[in-house]
């Protein structure tokens, strides 16, 4: 039996970044999108400003942009056939 993985859109990361801003933990945000604790977790931690002036910020524009580019520069495989 195989997991369906989804990605996080645009929207579910706006929601992330004003829930956030509301002061909710990571596990009632995880509620409200009926994902798992860890899958926001690792948003975060992928996604937070590291500097800056929005050092330590959440931004959802920003964190959608560096998964795009992270799906850009993932290597690609290629099958060999003989």
């Amino acid at each position: 039996m195989s997991k369906n993985y989804k990605q996080l859109s645009l929207e579910q990361r706006y929601q992330i970044e004003c829930l956030i801003k509301a002061g909710f933990s990571q596990k009632k945000i995880a509620e409200q999108l009926n994902v798992h604790a860890s899958t926001i977790s690792r948003e975060l931690k992928r996604n937070i400003a590291k500097r800056g002036k929005t050092a330590g910020e959440y931004m959802a524009l920003n964190a959608q942009r560096k998964t795009n580019i992270r799906h850009l520069e993932k290597p690609k495989y290629v099958s060999i056939v003989e």
